[in-house]
């Protein structure tokens, strides 16, 4: 059973094609400035050199019509026969309260997703381009929606509704959804295995810490309380995006400097965050470096940063009442030990003990808490392209 991973952006396609008796990746890519000039697609097949097409690919449907042959390529593709793909799964981004799983794509799932666009209307719109263009290529194949949003659809009111007037909830569903739900879903499941216990026997707090980041309470293997919120915005400092603020600053701003509040809500998700902390970069790995040469504003982004993410992993165990494990996924969350060495420095009341030479690690698997910590610290890289075609084969099954 072969199943083709489908990551659509506005100007980007992201893809994995699995083979699932092992679960191993046969072939992936991305293609790059979809209908902006020097697009280009760049496909490698496992154990081969990485291939680099350029070309003009003005649409989603060009782009994923390359993407089928490259992956039929006789030198570097994976497959002969289009009847070799047997499903495909697509990674959508909101699927609001309609969608607590993954469901297979038919016309009403389609129209909800739709009816979501108001509430995503960055990343729904190239989502749903996607899956027309899948369903243009491949009319015969089943498709599979994996919503980031549903994991967390298990959260009690307490913890998804906000503050404002109820009728703003029934009338424009106002509330608490959370992202990263594939990942956070992967790595907690995935910290079980390590673990040998069942996700249901655990309570565990995941940071997904990359250019977006976001944390999760999972008691039980379910998701209680998340970070993000009605969008993206809200939470942990993150690449470009503030984080949690006082909301009376988007008024003020608008009144001070004679904005919109379309500019406003630019300046919140493009221009701030580590990038407007620093003035350096939306890369926490430039301003790691830049504050190893002692810029001050860059090493007062990363204490920020740090602050920030502690505040969170601090409420959620208060939340939890008792906490098995923290894992730290993502970019910066596999990668960075001093990220993950400054986050769990003063909290060893708590029971998190650090060992710092056992966090001298990038990208794998391991637990890098001491021996005596009542806490297991791991690291855990993500995977959502697994969790995406997990679900696919399990539901065309």
């Amino acid at each position: 059973m072969n199943i083709l991973v489908i990551n659509c952006g506005s100007s980007s396609l992201k893809y994995q094609f699995i083979d699932m008796k092992d679960e191993s990746v046969l072939a992936k890519g991305l293609v790059e400035r979809i209908g902006i000039e020097g697009s280009v697609l760049k496909h490698e097949r496992t154990g081969m050199d990485k291939e680099t097409i350029k070309q003009s690919i003005p649409d989603h449907n060009v782009a994923l019509k390359l993407v089928i042959d490259a992956l039929m390529n006789e030198k570097y593709g994976a497959i002969k026969d289009l009847s070799e793909i047997n499903a495909v799964g697509h990674r959508v981004v909101h699927g609001g309260e309609a969608f607590a799983c993954s469901v297979v794509i038919d016309e009403k799932v389609k129209k909800s997703l739709e009816d979501c666009i108001d509430l995503a209307p960055l990343h729904n719109p190239p989502n749903l381009v996607g899956i027309n263009a899948c369903e243009k290529i491949l009319p015969n194949v089943p498709m599979v929606a994996v919503f980031d949003t549903a994991f967390h659809q298990t959260m009690p009111a307490s913890s998804y509704l906000y503050a404002l007037p109820y009728e703003y909830y029934t009338k424009h569903k106002i509330r608490r959804y959370g992202f990263h739900g594939t990942s956070h879903l992967y790595v907690s499941r995935r910290a079980a295995e390590i673990l040998g216990k069942k996700p249901e026997d655990l309570n565990i707090i995941t940071c997904h810490l990359g250019n977006g980041a976001s944390i999760t309470a999972v008691e039980k293997g379910k998701s209680i309380d998340t970070s993000m919120g009605f969008t993206p915005l809200e939470g942990l400092i993150m690449g470009t995006r503030t984080g949690d603020m006082d909301p009376a600053i988007v008024t003020f701003l608008m009144e001070k400097e004679k904005l919109s509040a379309k500019d406003v809500d630019s300046i919140m998700n493009k221009k701030s965050g580590v990038l407007g902390l620093s003035g350096v970069s939306s890369d926490f790995r430039d301003i790691e470096q830049e504050a190893e040469k002692g810029n001050e504003r860059a090493q007062i982004a990363l204490d920020c940063f740090h602050n920030r993410v502690k505040k969170y992993i601090g409420a959620y165990m208060a939340e939890l009442g008792h906490v098995d494990a923290i894992v730290f996924t993502a970019g910066l969350g596999e990668n960075s030990a001093e990220s993950r060495e400054e986050i769990c420095k003063g909290m060893e009341f708590l029971g998190i003990e650090l060992d710092t030479e056992e966090n001298k690690v990038r990208g794998k698997e391991k637990i890098v808490s001491k021996e005596s910590s009542k806490i297991k610290i791991m690291v855990i890289p993500t995977n959502e392209e697994l969790v995406i075609a997990r679900d696919t084969l399990a539901l065309i099954k």
